[in-house]
């Protein structure tokens, strides 16, 4: 049976219904880090959110920018099975003081996400969604996010397209031009109330629907979300040229850092 969009939209509004009765513990938010990817593209045997970045395991990064902004309550990774223990070592070492739970990722990162925000804490009221490879997002990004999504229910950074987007077919050739004006590429975190999610992912588990991203999941129950325009440095790990320029930028911060004490 077919999922109407009038059933999904009912369902997404009894949904915030029902978590309104607890909006007295306001906007408390929990960091769901997704880090069970293997990093193929990489080419190494080391998994990508564990290859040195600066000093650091790229996942480090990630954990210390959700780490030092305040709006985050907590945070949880989703790990591969063999890298669990290594998340409570990080702890330690780099005062990640936030981290409640390490969970065992899924078969797939929709699996893994939904896996990491069902191990938040009681309080939480919202959950940001976030790459463990995308280890330049800032403080003032995911707080940005954050304050979007407390007033809409679902908010996701991202940017505006700068080059022509083609629509392709299988066969390779251009099925349309969508506006560019109207396109963006979408980044983490990915912010939604918290009862909103689950609604929607146990929604995409019972009409067998797979999401490209987190916001796929509440646009599946046709809810709407808010896109944030966030930094170009913003990337994603993903092929070996992006660690000569993640160390630039890196090295960047720091000296504009430095310049201002």
């Amino acid at each position: 049976m077919s999922y109407t969009a009038k059933e999904a939209a009912k369902d997404a509004a009894d949904v915030l219904r029902a978590a309104s009765k607890h909006a007295g513990k306001r906007n408390y938010t929990a960091a769901i880090i997704v880090a069970g990817g293997s990093g193929t593209r990489m080419g190494t045997e080391t998994t990508k959110q564990m290859l040195e970045l600066c000093g650091k395991p790229i996942v480090v990064h990630t954990l210390l920018a959700y780490q030092n902004t305040p709006c985050i309550g907590e945070i949880v990774v989703a790990a591969k099975q063999d890298e669990m223990d290594l998340y409570w070592d990080f702890k330690q070492k780099y005062g990640i003081t936030k981290l409640t739970a390490v969970v065992a990722g899924g078969v797939t990162r929709q699996a893994s996400a939904l896996a990491g925000v069902e191990a938040v804490s009681d309080k939480v009221r919202y959950v940001a969604i976030a790459d463990a490879a995308r280890c330049l997002t800032t403080p003032e990004e995911i707080s940005e996010v954050c304050r979007v999504a407390y007033k809409t229910d679902a908010a996701s950074a991202g940017i505006p397209a700068t080059d022509t987007v083609k629509i392709v077919e299988k066969s390779g050739y251009i099925a349309s031009t969508p506006e560019r004006a109207l396109c963006w590429q979408a980044q983490t975190p990915q912010v939604f109330r918290h009862a909103l999610y689950l609604a929607a992912s146990y929604a995409a588990i019972e009409h067998k629907f797979t999401a490209t991203d987190d916001n796929s999941l509440i646009e599946f129950v046709k809810h709407p979300v808010k896109m944030v325009a966030c930094s170009k440095q913003n990337i994603k790990i993903t092929e070996p040229c992006d660690l000569p320029y993640a160390q630039l930028i890196l090295d960047m911060r720091k000296k504009e850092s430095e310049a201002q004490t």
